[in-house]
């Protein structure tokens, strides 16, 4: 075969998005890996193993291998790589793949390292890390080689990172390890302090992704959750409104726009102008909470927008990039 396989990846906290060049996004599964403790062998990589969290008998152990968008579990995430990569290449197995694979913009040298290794040790043939706000710049269709300056707002699963992008690389950076698992997490101790209600990650997330908004409403949505009463310890069933929600979440937003504040006031006064004429664009899973551009429209004054597919979006950028891996590899890329 004439060609290196490319295989982009946006590993996330929460999802992990797997790009191939010529085919798209070949795979969108939860960064979630269940492990038989008893034969120490990975049983399930992805939605199969995120529909066993909570429910493990204790020879079991679901992991969530990276934590706050870095490696947590080595060989874990090793392991998950390795998934990957076999379940994008049946035909050509023997050919070892590139990767690029995407990081937080503030990732450690160490952590980037560890990044490297675990692709290196999972069968690639080559690892390439790219800060993930230029690769959610490029998957957003935004034309960061240009002298003018865009601002963009990642919100993960584990990181919100904020940056300013121009002539191809980024100006200025900000990051929170604040952003959908600590939404999930506001969620659920609220209902615990309110309703005496305990529920577990996935019912908070559901509350998130139903009825989760950045902004109180008039017309309320109304959710009925189920968990186990805190006072009694038997199963109960209550209803929750998005306007509690809102509530819910608020401390958490408000944390991360003031991180982009920060990065707004530490911003050449030339780009800031840029800035407010090109907006601020919204990519990540955390772009889909309801009326959160509003939000951070009316909080900063500059206008907002979000991104076609934001969940997709840095990987579209490692595939961007992976197809035109030599154009970018002098400018964005660290290798090994």
């Amino acid at each position: 075969m004439l060609f290196a396989r490319k295989i982009g990846i946006d590993l996330g906290t929460c999802n992990s998005v797997v790009f191939v060049p010529l085919k798209g996004i070949v795979m969108q599964e939860p960064s979630v890996v269940a492990v038989s403790l008893l034969e120490n062998k990975i049983i399930a990589v992805g939605k199969e193993a995120k529909d066993m969290l909570g429910k493990t008998p204790d020879t079991l152990k679901v992991y969530r291998p990276l934590k706050d968008g870095v490696i947590a579990d080595f060989r874990v995430t090793q392991a998950m790589l390795r998934y990957f990569i076999e379940k994008t290449s049946q035909l050509a197995r023997f050919i070892k793949p590139e990767l690029i694979i995407g990081v937080p913009a503030g990732i450690t040298s160490t952590e980037k390292r560890a990044v490297i290794e675990a692709g290196m040790n999972a069968g690639a043939k080559a690892v390439y890390v790219v800060k993930e706000p230029v690769l959610a710049a490029i998957g957003a269709s935004i034309p960061i080689n240009t002298s003018s300056g865009h601002m963009v707002v990642d919100i993960g699963g584990g990181t919100a990172e904020m940056a300013v992008i121009c002539l191809g690389g980024i100006v200025n950076w900000g990051s929170v390890r604040l952003a959908g698992d600590k939404i999930d997490e506001a969620i659920a101790n609220y209902i615990k302090e309110k309703h005496n209600l305990a529920i577990g990650e996935q019912t908070a997330e559901e509350i998130k992704v139903n009825i989760g908004t950045a902004l109180p409403e008039k017309e309320e949505k109304i959710i009925q959750i189920r968990g186990r009463d805190l006072i009694l310890g038997l199963p109960k069933t209550v209803k929750i409104s998005s306007n509690e929600v809102c509530i819910a979440i608020n401390d958490v937003l408000m944390e991360i726009i003031q991180a982009i504040k920060q990065v707004l006031r530490e911003t050449p006064p030339e780009l800031s102008a840029d800035v407010i004429d090109g907006g601020i664009v919204l990519t990540g899973g955390g772009a889909l909470l309801r009326n959160l551009d509003q939000l951070i429209e009316k909080s900063i004054g500059v206008p907002c927008f979000i991104a076609d597919e934001p969940l997709l979006c840095v990987a579209k950028g490692t595939g961007v990039v992976a197809e035109n891996l030599d154009v970018y590899k002098k400018s964005l890329m660290s290798k090994r």
